[in-house]
């Protein structure tokens, strides 16, 4: 079973790493914008503060916020839109986006700080509503906490053109990336492989971490950090050290998800020239999702 309170201090760290640069951010920078569309400095803040809420609403009153949601999230290929759920997503956050920097990071961490201690005393069991397909237990919304904050914060880092030093917390986020592999096909109206594949990471602490058969033919290999960043969409599968040997696990790196939040933009290509050693390289619209909502509960 999970422990549920490592996973949440690694939340409270994560978002300590990213306090410490926007807490003391000159009120010049507040507003300056990130890679994220339409989203500034403040707005990421926002947008983690007004999450932490939703997660918040979600404990205390799930049946109320599963009607709130019903259907906002609705696959694209099912409407034929996503603007219902990119609406849905921004929309929270955007009006405090425009509170006082003091007063929008003190909500931050009062809200941070309120989840990690109802998630911390949630008894054994306890599965919460969210955006993914099932309910999430608290350690899978522990872990989503910290993909997302970490996400953000990627933005909010690369906007100031700051490098953060990559962390064990990265399992996290790479965990979540590698078991929202079909929910990203399903997202996009796209049937899932049948087989699984092979990932193999190389960790921040120099260990390997991996997933799946050893023998699979589909098989993605590099560093955790890069695959982070590709899950989240912070980074264009082509401009990564990837490696992947397969047709199929080169197209999943492509529409790649750790969040179930809608289909997004992702980061433009930066690279001239794919990196990969696939047998097939697929050119993919950019993509540039928010990490709004959460993966399914693997």
């Amino acid at each position: 079973m999970a422990d549920i309170d490592a996973i949440v201090d690694d939340f409270d760290a994560e978002r300590a790493d990213l306090d410490e640069v926007v807490a003391g951010l000159d009120a010049n920078l507040w507003n300056s914008p990130t890679p994220a569309q339409g989203l500034t400095i403040a707005g990421q803040v926002a947008h983690l503060n007004w999450t932490d809420e939703l997660v918040l609403r979600a404990i205390r009153s799930p049946a109320t916020f599963a009607e709130e949601v019903d259907g906002v999230l609705a696959p694209p290929h099912a409407t034929g839109s996503i603007n219902a759920g990119s609406e849905f997503v921004n929309a929270g956050a955007a009006e405090r986006s425009t509170f006082p920097q003091s007063r929008l990071v003190t909500a931050w961490r009062r809200s941070a700080a309120e989840l990690s201690s109802i998630l911390r005393a949630l008894p054994r069991g306890t599965r919460i509503p969210w955006f993914a397909p099932r309910p999430l237990s608290a350690a899978a919304m522990a872990a989503s906490r910290v993909m997302e904050t970490w996400a953000h914060g990627q933005d909010v880092f690369d906007a100031l053109g700051l490098t953060r030093q990559p962390t064990g917390r990265l399992v996290h986020v790479v965990r979540l990336g590698v078991r929202s592999r079909d929910f990203a096909y399903q997202l996009r109206g796209m049937t899932p492989p049948r087989e699984e594949f092979r990932v193999e990471l190389h960790a921040p602490g120099g260990e390997i971490w991996s997933w799946g058969p050893v023998d699979a033919p589909e098989k993605v290999e590099g560093s955790a950090l890069d695959f982070a960043l590709v899950a989240t969409q912070r980074l264009h599968r082509d401009d990564s050290d990837l490696i992947t040997w397969g047709e199929a696990a080169e197209e999943w790196l492509r529409i790649a998800q750790a969040y179930a939040g809608p289909v997004g933009q992702g980061r433009r290509r930066r690279a001239f020239q794919s990196r990969s050693e696939s047998v097939r390289l697929v050119e993919a619209p950019p993509q540039d999702g928010g990490a709004g909502a959460l993966p399914p509960d693997g």
